[in-house]
């Protein structure tokens, strides 16, 4: 068995409407998917999924990180506050030309974004 590489990303919300209208702005995309149990973006070949919260979350992890990849990142970073992300932290440098930045979305979730000119996607 070999690892093929990363498929889907899921954030757990309260309110799965809201966050459904909030990532189709955020991520200027449609789902593909759209039933009461999951709604599922594809996001540049990946998932985003989003899962009704089925009981209430003191404290959500900060432990995992995903990024999802971005051409201009202090556009895509301004643009999420704008839409009612919170900081978590501001655009930074993680050596070369390396850029990451993360946000918490309406309903406290993770997101990062990366703008990496290395990265490449294989089959």
């Amino acid at each position: 068995m070999s690892m093929q590489g990363l498929r889907t990303c899921c954030y757990v919300v309260s309110d799965l409407e809201e966050a459904k209208k909030w990532y189709t702005n955020a991520f200027e995309t449609e789902p593909y998917f759209d039933e009461p149990f999951y709604v599922g973006f594809n996001i540049g070949g990946y998932e985003l999924g989003l899962m009704p919260e089925e009981r209430e979350y003191e404290v959500k992890t900060d432990n995992i990180k995903t990024y999802w990849g971005v051409d201009d990142i202090s556009k895509a970073f301004n643009r999420l506050l704008k839409l009612g992300a919170k900081v978590e932290e501001e655009p930074f440098n993680v050596g070369g030309e390396l850029m990451v930045a993360t946000v918490r979305d309406p309903w406290n979730n993770l997101v990062g974004i990366i703008y990496n000119p290395y990265f490449e996607l294989k089959s």
